[in-house]
């Protein structure tokens, strides 16, 4: 049993998937949705974890989060859509007119009469004498942060009201917020006022590659990582790819269109939380042209150094730019890298913010530099596609639990992908080329000579190589070799 969201009529829809069924057509409600692809969105576990808190004994209070996009809220309209529940979408208004609006959607809802509050207290007080309790009821607040924003004590109020009215009726109130600095600062942290009344929580995470693939099952393996270069694992944005059309036009038809979502949504996304966008927007184009370092991402972006700071703390915050560590050594407060965070962002600043007037006049153009330079900038996302995989390759280093994977780097030097061991002293040193018919042995050579400067457990260590390409035209015997047939295997 899954389900499907189809994105079209905005509805999801129940379904036994079977392995031998010979189309995706299905009826529904006597719509034909045969020439529409209907989206699998594999969160079993998180409606597992949902599910056996509904069943359960006691009330219940979860925090659900994750970046905007990503599914939090149809994930809980599935969950609560065949239970007793109230959903409200919270607004950045003043919180009287919120209580306001509460008050009058819910009375509406259920065709109850609820006298007029200037507090949540007594509002749930009236709406708890009037509703069914024999079966767990839902709470659903959606965009929690806004009011965290608009009305600072609404924290604390709601540790109130928790405390001493919902947790002594058999009810299930869930949160949710877009805005992952809030919730995890503000809500989740040891300091809020609300830490400890949970009872669970989940952050909703991208789709895996797997179930990218699940969005364009007519698509090769390369054509679904070009994908997934392009806008990563958010279902909102995958959806917007029609695996009928090749690579290039469904960028001409998205990125490259005025009247697409993904052709404004970065500056929607830092306008809704940001003042100074093209400022935020000048850092992350430094970063991804290069600038890793905070010194050098002042300079690009032409920031003062003593500023610098702040706006890479938000960006890291929102969780578009993030810190990388090498991974045989423990961090340190200088001994890092700052990378971007989301593949959105990275394709929007690459092919789209710089090239806002071309797209306007010509988009051709836009479209032959796309040609010429998708490969350069598929290399480091080949090197994320890679690390994904490779627990489910075939390689010894990983059958000892506690194998860990990162990259490793040393003033000129650097390793796309180094994967280590404690227990077994185990060390897997790889590189990854985004191109068709590499020779191997030329690549190992380079590779090794590079590992010689990690230091790791260098008297004891059992080293292993692997590289990783589209194609090879000569294989080694001295090393893994893994093509687009490997990895594709491994997606299933």
């Amino acid at each position: 049993m899954g389900f499907l969201f189809c994105y079209t009529c905005n509805m999801e829809i129940v379904i036994n998937i079977s392995e031998t069924l010979p189309t995706k057509t299905f009826m529904y409600s006597n719509v034909l949705l045969s020439n529409m692809l209907l989206r699998f969105i594999n969160r079993k576990p998180e409606l597992n974890a949902l599910e056996k808190r509904y069943e359960s004994s006691d009330p219940e209070f979860f925090i659900i989060y994750g970046r905007r996009r990503i599914g939090k809220t149809e994930l809980v309209k599935k969950f609560a859509s065949t239970k007793e529940h109230f959903y409200f979408l919270a607004r950045e208004e003043p919180i009287e007119l919120e209580i306001e609006r509460y008050n009058k959607k819910f009375a509406e809802k259920f065709n109850i009469y609820l006298e007029k509050t200037r507090e949540f207290e007594g509002l749930f007080k009236q709406i708890l004498e009037k509703i069914d309790l024999r079966k767990k009821f839902i709470f659903i607040i959606d965009e929690f942060p806004f009011w965290v924003s608009k009305h600072k004590p609404i924290v604390s109020e709601f540790q109130y009201l928790w405390d001493e009215l919902l947790k002594k009726y058999n009810v299930f109130l869930i949160l949710l917020g877009s805005s992952v600095a809030v919730m995890e600062h503000k809500i989740l942290a040891y300091k809020s006022p609300l830490y400890g009344r949970r009872t669970g929580q989940l952050k909703i995470l991208p789709l895996n590659l797997k179930h990218v693939r699940d969005f364009l099952p007519h698509y090769d393996v390369k054509d679904v990582f070009r994908v997934y270069g392009a806008v990563g694992g958010i279902p909102f944005y995958l959806k917007e790819f029609k695996d009928t059309q090749a690579f290039n036009k469904n960028i001409e038809n998205t990125f490259l269109n005025k009247a697409s979502i993904l052709y404004e949504e970065a500056e929607i996304l830092l306008r809704e939380k940001l003042r100074e966008v093209n400022t935020y927007f000048n850092i992350m184009k430094a970063i991804d042209d290069g600038a890793t370092k905070l010194s050098e991402i002042a300079s690009k972006s032409q920031i003062d150094i003593t500023n610098i700071n702040k706006y890479l703390s938000t960006l890291m915050n929102l969780g578009f730019v993030k810190k990388e560590y090498p991974i045989t050594q423990p961090p340190k407060p200088r001994n890092f890298l700052y990378r971007l965070n989301d593949n959105y962002f990275k394709f929007w600043l690459k092919y789209v913010y710089p090239y806002k007037e071309e797209i306007e006049e010509d988009v051709n153009t836009v479209l032959m530099v796309l040609e010429r330079e998708y490969s350069v900038y598929m290399g480091r996302i080949f090197e994320d596609v890679c690390k994904m995989l490779l627990r489910n390759l075939t390689i010894t280093l990983f059958e000892e639990p506690g194998t860990r994977i990162g990259t490793w780097w040393h003033k000129d030097k650097e390793i796309d992908i180094v994967a280590v061991n404690e227990k077994r002293k185990d060390i897997l040193f790889a590189e990854c080329k985004w191109k068709d018919k590499v020779i191997a042995e030329n690549v190992l050579s380079q590779l090794k000579e590079k590992s010689r400067h990690l230091k790791w457990h260098n008297q004891e260590r059992k080293e292993h190589f692997a590289i990783f390409a589209q194609s090879f035209s000569e294989k080694s015997k001295d090393c893994l070799c893994f093509d687009l047939k490997d990895l594709e295997r491994a997606l299933r």
